[in-house]
């Protein structure tokens, strides 16, 4: 699969992908991107102690990264991600992301994309990553997460990735209060996840990015018993 490196409008990269005409970030900023969907809105706004944290596309590992500086603030964070198609280190070596983060989080780039995959590895004192290369769809998950990062590539280009199944899969691997966001807010996506039983809230958009995002909270005590399916 042919993937091209481009400059987003913030000044980091991106992947573009010319056999699906799509990119791996927001073109508008994909630093910006991350930060605010991901970090702010997600991982920040989990009230769990030792956050875990369920990532549906690992990619460029951007949003592992960052999620890695959070963690050496003092907050134990086990990270499981998964990702159908690896990048080659040779692509991964051309992306400069750690010249835009602190030159702490800097340091963690490299022994992110080159620790062992599908088993669970220690990468600093407080961040602890698994990589899992598998397809989403017929994977089976079993524990509990505080967090999900829904990062999928968009309905359009992925549509059996944004399915009401997958919805309520997400749901239930959720435990009690935990977090879903995603990039996307299309009115479909919304009504999946109200039928999945999540509380979903529009949310403004990265700077100069989308205009709104999505998230959804998993609270058995205010959610209405799970609606029949719903098409997209």
């Amino acid at each position: 699969m042919k993937i091209d490196i481009q400059t987003t409008a913030d000044g980091s990269q991106t992947l573009f992908v010319p056999s699906l005409d799509e990119h791996y970030h927001s073109i508008k900023g994909a630093l910006t991107e991350s930060l605010h969907i991901f970090i702010k809105m997600g991982l920040q706004e989990s009230k769990a102690e030792e956050p875990r944290i369920l990532e549906i596309g690992f990619g460029t590992g951007l949003n592992a990264l960052l999620t890695a500086g959070e963690a050496e603030k003092d907050r134990t964070i086990r990270y499981t991600t998964l990702e159908r198609y690896p990048l080659s280190m040779e692509l991964v070596g051309q992306l400069e992301y750690p010249k835009l983060v602190d030159e702490h989080t800097a340091k963690y780039f490299l022994p992110i994309h080159r620790c062992k995959w599908n088993e669970w590895n220690q990468i600093t004192d407080n961040f602890y990553l698994r990589k899992i290369e598998c397809d989403f769809t017929k994977l089976e998950i079993k524990e509990k997460y505080d967090v999900i990062y829904f990062d999928a590539f968009a309905p359009e280009k992925q549509p059996e990735m944004w399915s009401q199944e997958i919805f309520n899969e997400m749901y239930d691997c959720l435990d009690e209060n935990g977090i879903l966001v995603t990039y996307c807010a299309k009115g479909a996506v919304r009504r999946m996840l109200q039928a999945a039983g999540f509380e979903v809230e529009r949310l403004a958009g990265p700077p100069g990015g989308k205009r709104e995002i999505l998230r959804g909270k998993k609270n058995r005590m205010k959610t209405t018993p799970r609606l029949p399916m719903l098409e997209a």
